[in-house]
């Protein structure tokens, strides 16, 4: 079983709100997530809230409120993977909320290497990104290096020899909405 992590709990500065209540093409870009890690068969899906929580709709799936969630996207994975631990998944495939871009196609790619060692990246060309699928065997050791907004990038860079990449750049955009003018289905 691949779980779904949702991260959307940042307070989105740089945007000017929260990026789970932003709207782009229609939906709130937390929705969007969920609805792609369902469309993609990722069961069970967590998704980690913290800024303006309170004013997220009621989403599927289960919900984590993350109460440090001013400190940086670490402790929202760290609160993802803790909530995961008790589902039995073997791997867990993490979206960011500002990345509305990434599709269910490239969800499924990544997932389909998924095992309790895997660790797996969404290749665009020469760059990787989200989606990325995290084997349960790894989730202690993410946890224990994710530090401010780094999230898994330091537990995947002293692992690389162990990092499968997944072409998905043809299926899926790995645009980072940080900025409003970004946004351009706003």
């Amino acid at each position: 079983m691949t779980a779904g992590l949702v991260l959307a709990a940042g307070a989105g500065r740089r945007y000017g709100m929260p990026k789970a209540l932003v709207r782009h093409a229609g939906r709130l870009l937390v929705e969007r997530a969920v609805d792609t890690l369902r469309e993609a068969g990722s069961s069970p899906i967590v998704v980690v809230l913290g800024a303006a929580h309170d004013q997220v709709p009621e989403l599927p799936g289960d919900v984590v409120i993350n109460p440090d969630w001013a400190t940086g996207m670490a402790s929202s994975l760290k609160a993802g993977l803790r909530a995961l631990e008790a589902t039995g998944a073997e791997a867990a495939v993490v979206l960011l909320v500002d990345m509305p871009g990434v599709s269910a196609e490239a969800v499924r790619r990544v997932s389909a290497s998924a095992s309790a060692d895997a660790l797996v990246m969404g290749g665009y060309g020469e760059r990787r990104g989200h989606p990325v699928l995290l084997g349960r065997n790894h989730w202690a050791g993410v946890a224990a290096t994710a530090e401010g907004d780094s999230g898994a990038r330091n537990y995947l860079r002293a692992h690389a020899g162990l990092v499968r990449v997944v072409a998905v750049g043809d299926v899926s955009d790995d645009l980072d909405l940080d900025v409003p003018e970004l946004d351009t289905h706003a």
